[in-house]
C-alpha cells in the first residue's frame, strides 16, 4: 500500500509518499481503508522532535485521527464487520501507525460507527479533539446544568467541541477569543456569551459573568498563560481541566482556593496499551451527541490531501486555521 512517512524528526517537507507493506489485522482488531484524517497539535509536535517518547519508529506512519471504512477484521472481532463506516483514534504514536497510509489497523476497543450524519472526512475531524473535550468536560470535571464554564479558545480544535458539550449537559458557557470572528463562531456553536481576553482583564471578566464569585469550571485546552489565569478566574473549590501542564506556573491560588486541576492527554491508553475500550464507549456517546444535532465539527476553510500534509501541519502550526484541519486520503 502507499503511505506517507517520515524517517526522522524536521519540517513539514519530511514527509514521504513510499509503499509499505499492507498490514493485517490481528486477534481484536480491524484493517480500515482510509478516507480522510486531521490535523492535531500532537501529530506536529510528534513530527518536530518536541515528544520523541510518543513517536512511532521510524519510518513513521503519522495521523492520531482516522475515518474510513472497515475492510477486513481479525479472530473475535464481532461488533465491526467489512463495510461499516468507522471513526476513531488507533495511533499515529509509540507503537500504533498513524492514519496516513491506504489502510490502518486499529484495536476494535478505540473505534465506533461514525456518526450518520457526518460524511467520513467530516467524522475524522473529531475523534482526538472530541476524545479530549469529553474526558475534560464530563470524566475529570463532571460539568452539569448548575455550572457556569469558562472555554479558553472557543474556537479552536478542541474549544469548540468544549463549547457544544458543555452547552449541551446544559452549563452556562462564556467563550474566550482573540478576534470578532472567533467569538461570533463560539456564540453559533451555542456558547451563552464571549470575551474578548485581549481586551479586557480576569477580574474584569469574572465580575462581568459570575458576579465576581468565579467561574465553576475553567476549559483549558491552550495552557502556558491561560492556565496560569485559570487559577485566577475559577471560583474557590472550584475545577480547572487542562491538556497542557509542562510549563512552569505559581500553584499558590490553588492552596488559597483549594482548587483542583486535572490533566488530560487522550492518547494515553494508545502508548500505554490499556484502559482502551472507554475510547470506543465515548466515540459512541460523541457520534450520538453529533446525529441528535448537539454536536458538530468545525472545518477549516482548507482541505488538504495526504500528499498535503506537509502544508496542512504548517498551517496549523502557524495558528492560521479555524477549526480543524481536514486530510484526505489522496494516495
Amino acid at each position: 500500500m502507499q503511505a506517507r512517512v517520515i524517517d526522522g524528526f524536521g519540517d513539514g517537507d519530511v514527509f514521504e509518499t513510499r509503499e509499505v507493506e499492507t498490514p493485517e489485522p490481528g486477534p481484536g482488531e480491524v484493517r480500515i481503508s482510509v478516507a480522510a484524517s486531521s490535523v492535531n497539535p500532537v501529530d506536529y509536535k510528534i513530527r518536530r522532535g518536541d515528544l520523541p517518547d510518543f513517536a512511532p519508529a521510524f519510518p513513521a506512519i503519522l495521523g492520531c485521527d482516522v475515518a474510513g471504512t472497515v475492510d477486513a477484521v481479525g479472530e473475535g472481532v464481532s461488533e465491526f464487520e467489512p463495510g461499516d463506516e468507522v471513526y476513531g483514534m488507533p495511533g499515529g504514536v509509540a507503537g500504533s501507525p498513524g492514519a496516513l497510509a491506504e489502510y490502518t489497523i486499529a484495536d476494535a476497543d478505540v473505534i465506533a460507527s461514525a456518526p450518520e450524519s457526518l460524511s467520513l472526512p467530516e467524522a475524522a475531524a473529531l475523534p482526538v479533539v472530541a476524545l479530549t473535550a469529553w474526558e475534560m468536560l464530563i470524566d475529570k470535571a463532571d460539568v452539569g446544568p448548575e455550572d457556569v464554564v469558562l472555554v479558553y479558545g472557543g474556537s479552536g480544535g478542541v474549544g469548540h467541541v468544549g463549547v457544544q458539550i458543555a452547552n449541551a449537559v446544559g452549563a452556562r458557557v462564556i467563550a474566550t477569543g482573540s478576534t470578532e470572528e472567533k467569538r461570533a463562531i463560539s456564540e453559533e456553536l451555542g456558547a451563552d456569551a464571549t470575551v474578548d481576553y485581549t481586551e479586557q482583564s480576569v477580574e474584569e471578566y469574572v465580575d462581568a459573568h459570575t458576579d465576581g464569585t468565579g467561574f465553576d469550571v475553567v476549559f483549558d485546552p491552550i495552557g502556558d498563560a491561560h492556565l496560569q489565569t485559570a487559577f485566577e478566574a475559577v471560583r474557590p473549590y472550584g475545577r480547572v481541566a487542562t491538556t497542557e501542564s509542562s510549563s512552569t506556573q505559581d500553584l499558590s491560588a490553588m492552596h488559597a482556593n483549594a482548587l483542583s486541576l486535572d490533566v488530560v492527554l487522550a492518547i494515553l491508553p494508545i502508548l500505554q496499551d490499556e484502559r482502551q475500550a472507554r475510547l470506543g464507549d465515548e466515540l459512541r456517546e460523541i457520534a450520538a451527541l453529533v446525529d441528535d444535532g448537539d454536536l458538530e465539527p468545525l472545518l477549516d476553510e482548507r482541505r488538504y490531501g495526504f500528499s498535503e500534509v506537509g502544508e496542512a501541519h504548517q498551517r496549523l502550526e502557524a495558528g492560521e486555521g479555524v477549526g480543524k484541519i481536514v486530510l484526505e486520503n489522496d494516495l
